[in-house]
């Protein structure tokens, strides 16, 4: 059986936390936040899940904080991630910049999953936030139909 770790930091409302957790039903994994992960540990486990939320077009700064320490030469790694607005390619995409950074440690994308998640910055607090009850049941049986493949997928 894979080892799977996810490397999760959920802020505001805990959406992250909840795909992740959500992933864990389907396949046997550990989760983590980034300060608690070193290389020893990323060299216990056959695939990695990097997830935040997204704070300003991109995931958060910790699981970039993680990158720099670590080494992750030909292993298999995941992106997941909640945001209160959509994905817009053509502004480059939330999950550009940690694919950019996980290419340059040479690491092996296997897949992405990201879905809406409660979020009620500024003055959007003023009309109760946006993507209410999100993520939903419906996006957490999605993230589990996601890890299963993707682990399935790239463990033989």
């Amino acid at each position: 059986m894979a080892k799977v770790l996810l490397v999760c930091i959920s802020i505001h409302h805990g959406n992250t936390l909840k795909v992740a957790e959500g992933m864990t039903e389907a396949v046997d994994a550990e989760i983590l936040k980034p300060f608690d992960v070193d290389q020893d540990l990323i060299r216990r486990y056959d695939i990695i899940g990097f997830g935040s939320g997204i704070y300003y077009g991109r995931h958060h700064r910790s699981i970039f904080s993680l990158l720099d320490k670590i080494e992750l030469k030909g292993k298999p790694v995941f992106i997941f991630y909640t945001s209160g607005a959509p994905k817009i390619p053509i502004l480059n995409g939330c999950d550009e910049a940690l694919k950019r950074k996980l290419r340059k440690k040479n690491a092996k994308i296997v897949g992405v999953f990201g879905c809406r998640g409660f979020s009620n910055p500024g003055p959007l607090k003023l009309v109760g936030g946006i993507c209410k009850g999100r993520p939903s049941e419906e996006d957490l049986e999605k993230a589990r139909k996601f890890v299963m493949e993707v682990v399935s997928s790239t463990i033989r």
